[in-house]
């Protein structure tokens, strides 16, 4: 969370050198999100205090966990060169798949699912930084691979939380004029409506709510996280994972999250899970309760009763101070430990969980810390899988 900071405070001594259309432009960009009052007037919710929105186990920094991070910050944080990619070929999304499930993975949190006939977009980035100016910032490590009006339609927009790395501003607004329909968290709304979309794309759900898109239901589900984009811990909108639940198939998308034990609830509700895809990267030892980790990844897996856990949140941004290929290893290590298939596309493969192909280690081997040496442990989690049965 330290290295969000410093780009925010370089960002803003940027734009005020920088001038008042740029400031104009950046302000746009970070939003706006929902006064007091249009907050208060919301129905209650158990995780609204009358000022935020709060989680049921608190999110908490472990300074002497972040320094200790920075003193031991990987060497190769970005990759040396643009990493493979698979660029869709014309038609890919033409036909829907035989089996009924397939996702495509754009990058980061950014995936194109197809289920059951119906297809959702996950956290779409477009930008080539997750920033609100675009001169500052991390840039992608590779571009996008296919361009924005060449996606297939699509009958929702699935977006977790307020952050700059899962709400692009540039993106959302394309999207809006070629008139997608969006799912979002209370309070994310008043960024969209801010940015000009009209409230008939706009469908607000709360934790455990559901709303039906292309014969899909799409329900909202509890996520352990915080949201702003002046203040990364503002907490007026929520955070939130999503579930797809279609005639034959159901598929699990973490968003941000810490562990936290109503994981258990999302799979015995909503469960299981033919596909999860997890958040894995951009993790810390001073931030265990913001980012799962690769090993708590796997265990959000069993805990929502998942089948093929597909890692997200790595691989396209310098996010954190770990290695850009640990994630992926870790996960791998952790899977493998736990009985737990596991998929690792590139950058715009597909996966289709009915057809499992060879695990393919894309990534070069760089120096990576592992479980032992750098433990990712959320806080305030009562059971977790391999505890003896409450």
């Amino acid at each position: 969370m330290g290295k969000a900071r410093r780009v925010l405070g370089a960002a803003v001594i940027g734009l005020l050198a920088s001038g008042g259309a740029a400031l104009a432009s950046a302000w746009t960009a970070i939003g706006q999100a929902p006064g007091r009052a249009a907050a208060d007037a919301r129905p209650a919710s158990d995780h609204w205090d009358g000022a935020r929105f709060v989680n049921a186990a608190p999110v908490e920094s472990d300074w002497p966990g972040m320094w200790r991070a920075v003193q031991d910050a990987s060497a190769d944080p970005e990759p040396a060169a643009p990493p493979p990619v698979v660029v869709p070929p014309s038609g890919a999304w033409d036909a829907a798949p035989a089996s009924g499930l397939r996702v495509t993975w754009l990058g980061h949190s950014t995936m194109l699912i197809e289920v059951d006939g119906a297809r959702f977009l996950t956290d779409p980035v477009w930008s080539e930084r997750p920033s609100p100016v675009s001169w500052a910032g991390p840039r992608r490590f590779s571009a996008p691979v296919v361009a924005l009006d060449s996606l297939p339609a699509i009958d929702g927009v699935l977006i977790s939380h307020d952050h700059y790395d899962h709400l692009d501003h540039p993106t959302v607004v394309a999207l809006a004029a070629a008139g997608r329909r969006f799912f979002v968290p209370p309070g994310v709304d008043a960024h969209l409506r801010y940015w000009g979309v009209p409230d008939a794309q706009i469908t607000v759900l709360d934790w455990w709510e559901s709303a039906t898109a292309g014969g899909v239901e799409v329900v909202a589900t509890p996520a352990r996280h915080a949201s702003g984009r002046l203040n990364p811990q503002a907490n007026r909108t929520l955070w939130a994972g999503w579930a797809l639940r279609g005639p034959a198939h159901r598929v699990y998308f973490s968003g941000d999250t810490g562990l936290f034990d109503e994981l258990w609830d999302i799979g015995a509700r909503l469960g299981p899970f033919d596909l999860t895809l997890i958040e894995a990267g951009a993790y810390g030892a001073g931030w265990p309760d913001w980012h799962l980790g690769p090993e708590q990844a796997v265990e959000a897996h069993q805990m929502v009763q998942g089948r093929l856990l597909v890692p997200v949140h790595w691989g396209l941004f310098n996010l954190a101070m770990h290695a850009w290929t640990e994630p992926a290893e870790r996960v791998i290590a952790a899977a493998a430990a736990a009985g737990v298939e596991v998929a690792v596309p590139r950058v715009g493969e597909a996966v289709e969980p009915a057809v499992r192909l060879p695990l393919l280690r894309w990534w070069p081997t760089v120096p990576t810390l592992t479980a032992a040496e750098d433990p990712i442990r959320s806080r305030g989690v009562r059971r977790r899988p391999g505890d003896a049965p409450r």
